[in-house]
């Protein structure tokens, strides 16, 4: 018996319902994206390469135009350079004012060092300045066994203490690079980031933050 409710679909149907076969197949066809090849042969080139790869070869993404000293200190990548810190610092010489004369001025002490605020170490064992300022050669600090550090390599200072982040600072783990990671590793001093008198950073909220989904 003829079902009068059945029809042949027509050619537009047919069309429309084979678009999306279509569009997966065309691409197929047609070939590799524009690029494919050049993308393989650079590929290629890579995997070709015999020797490791050396990041120091490559050319700096900008130049470092900050004064940097040579560190004291090396890691498994070998030598690198260190953000210099004395031409930071505002009344560096030291000696130009500490000397043996006596200081006559009112106030001395509040009118040069009054914005310095210490907060470093345990509550009840608070560092104070000569435990890492030379109280005879005020141009240096110094570490716990009496050995003069230059302001420039105060890393060397901070690590006798925290000894677990020197550590990470020497890897890459801890701290930041200059110029991104090409070219020769220089990396920022301890003082770049903290306040020597008082390290710790205080609490706020995030500089950039994901936008609510609703």
């Amino acid at each position: 018996m003829k079902n009068s409710r059945f029809r042949y679909p027509s050619a537009r149907e047919m069309l429309l319902r084979l678009l999306p076969l279509l569009a997966l197949i065309l691409p197929v066809l047609a070939g590799p994206p524009p690029g494919f090849a050049e993308e393989t042969k650079f590929l290629d080139r890579v995997k070709s390469i015999d020797e490791p790869f050396d990041g120091r070869v490559v050319g700096q993404v900008r130049p470092v135009v900050q004064p940097t000293v040579l560190a004291k200190e090396s890691y498994k990548g070998g030598s690198f350079r260190v953000l210099a810190r004395k031409q930071a610092i505002e009344r560096y010489k030291c000696s130009s004012c500490h000397t043996n004369k006596e200081v006559r001025g009112k106030n001395a002490l509040v009118l040069t060092h009054g914005n310095v605020v210490i907060n470093h170490g345990q509550e009840g064992s608070a560092l104070i300045c000569i435990d890492c300022h030379n109280h005879e050669e005020f141009d240096y600090l110094e570490d716990k066994k009496g050995r003069k550090i230059d302001f420039d390599h105060s890393y060397q200072l901070c690590g006798q203490c925290h000894f677990r982040q020197k550590r990470d600072w020497l890897g890459g783990a801890h701290g930041k690079r200059v110029s991104y990671w090409a070219g020769d590793r220089v990396v920022f001093n301890c003082t770049t980031c903290h306040d020597p008198h008082a390290p710790k950073f205080a609490k706020r909220f995030p500089a950039t933050y994901s936008v609510p989904l609703d």
